[in-house]
């Protein structure tokens, strides 16, 4: 759907500017898009490569798996399903971590090992597990203390405070996590009630 809407999209601002006599105007727009891209591209692979390498780092040294044993109190409730000192934990900590710094870009590969860890907990591959969609609820929408990413891009485009964005975001993501919690345990909630009924 996502795919007819940007070819829609792109193909309407091609014909409007054909009619226009303005064609010129969008293949000096699409030139500059690409290196402006490029750029900003460049400019998150230092970013990815930091904090990928410092996850793995913290891995080899047995960090995460202290952190993990930090945070099993506050995770385990949400996570019931994961025996206790599975890797899972400590895969979930690091993208947390990652995003609460607001460090999507770090934390992409960081949740595709966690969601593999809980994959591989997963008796049903064709079927998301309860953990899994918890997950997902707080991956996407997680609180982000510092984010970082926007930061640097709206010190990059010029601006004067770049920093001032971090108590909105902080309000925003944590009302977000909050309602994505509550949705995700009433929804297993349902789904609990609807196979005792069935059982």
């Amino acid at each position: 759907m996502l795919n007819a809407i940007w070819t829609f999209m792109l193909a309407a601002g091609v014909l409007v500017a054909a009619v226009q006599g303005r064609v010129g105007a969008v293949t000096d727009a699409l030139t500059a898009s690409a290196q402006d891209s490029v750029q900003l591209i460049f400019s998150f692979i230092g970013i990815l490569v930091f904090w990928t390498g410092l996850a793995r780092v913290a891995e080899a040294a047995g960090l995460v798996d202290v952190l993990a044993r930090a945070l099993q109190p506050v995770l385990r409730p949400l996570f019931p399903s994961i025996p206790r000192g599975h890797p899972a934990f400590g895969s979930i900590v690091m993208n947390l971590a990652a995003n609460v710094l607001g460090l999507g870009s770090a934390a992409t590969p960081l949740g595709l090992k966690a969601m593999s860890e809980l994959q591989s907990l997963n008796p049903d591959s064709r079927t998301a597990t309860p953990a899994m969609c918890t997950f997902l609820a707080i991956n996407t929408s997680s609180v982000t203390l510092v984010p970082t990413t926007m930061i640097a891009l709206r010190a990059a485009a010029g601006s004067l405070d770049p920093a001032a964005i971090v108590g909105s975001t902080l309000a925003a993501s944590a009302v977000a996590t909050g309602m994505a919690l509550t949705l995700d345990y009433l929804a297993r909630r349902r789904v609990e009630r609807g196979a005792g009924r069935r059982g």
